[in-house]
């Protein structure tokens, strides 16, 4: 039994992975070792998949109701879409100092994007899985056991540490843009000591500082995202009368946590903004 449940848990925490693997060339991991061992000569398929097609889930949803808007009576997508972006505008008025005309749509984007992405966690955890291993083995013949497929890409550290690294590309640019390449080099040597002496110091403090932003963004949504998955699954390896006593609770709290990840993500991201934006004179 404990084997089998290690192999349950394996398997469900397992991505489809396409690769090059050392020793059988190019083609899909078909254990979940040769799925690691293919390391960065791989994509998760499924993770691209999912983020991809809920990203344009999210731009259709919004298009269709900005479509559809009226002055009159508004329906219910439009109720949600005009509440979800006044939520947003007014953290961004709050919180961000700077002016610019990017950083609504991109805490708009940040929010609902990965409140959809987190969104998946809700799905029962054989479900999607099954219907892939179907398809994987009556339409490509495929062993059973060697088909992968996880749903929630916020599980996969690859996603989150792509989403925190595009954020620290954007605090480079803003802070090159606002305070010129020299300020922003004065920021990072000159700051907290102003004295060239210790310029080194401020530069390895900052520059650890600077690293951190996009690591902790990364880590923080995975971490929680897949901790939430492995009680899922944990949950589903009981038996079917207890399963629903603690997979309906926890489903339920889950939900607050779905939304303050998202939250959270966009909160820093604005913050980080804000804080690149702003000039110093030192």
């Amino acid at each position: 039994m404990a084997g089998n449940s290690t192999e349950y848990i394996k398997h469900h925490l397992t991505n489809l992975t396409y690769g090059n693997h050392p020793e059988n060339g190019w083609g899909f991991a078909h254990t979940a070792q040769e799925a690691a061992e293919m390391g960065f000569n791989a994509i998760h398929v499924d993770t691209m998949g999912w983020s991809i097609g809920l990203g344009i889930l999210f731009c259709w949803l919004f298009r269709k109701a900005a479509k559809h808007a009226t002055s009159g009576v508004p329906g219910g997508l439009q109720n949600l879409v005009e509440v979800i972006v006044e939520f947003v505008q007014g953290n961004v008025r709050d919180t961000y100092h700077g002016t610019s005309k990017v950083i609504a749509p991109l805490a708009l984007t940040i929010f609902v994007w990965i409140f959809l992405m987190n969104l998946m966690d809700l799905v029962p955890v054989d479900f999607i899985p099954k219907l892939a291993e179907i398809v994987g083995v009556s339409v490509f013949g495929a062993d059973p056991h060697a088909v992968f497929f996880k749903i929630v890409p916020t599980t996969d550290v690859n996603a989150t540490l792509g989403m925190g690294f595009s954020v620290f590309a954007l605090i480079i640019y803003y802070s090159i843009k606002m305070k010129g390449v020299g300020g922003f080099a004065k920021e990072l040597t000159f700051h907290p000591f102003n004295t060239i002496w210790l310029s080194w110091f401020n530069f390895l403090l900052e520059g650890i500082a600077l690293i951190a932003k996009p690591i902790s963004l990364a880590l923080r949504l995975f971490g929680n995202m897949y901790a939430g998955e492995l009680l899922f699954i944990l949950i589903a390896l009981l038996p079917w009368y207890v399963q629903w006593t603690l997979s309906v609770p926890w489903a339920i709290f889950h939900i607050l946590i779905i939304t303050l990840q998202a939250f959270v993500f966009m909160m820093l991201t604005i913050v980080y903004l804000s804080m690149a934006s702003e000039k110093h004179d030192h």
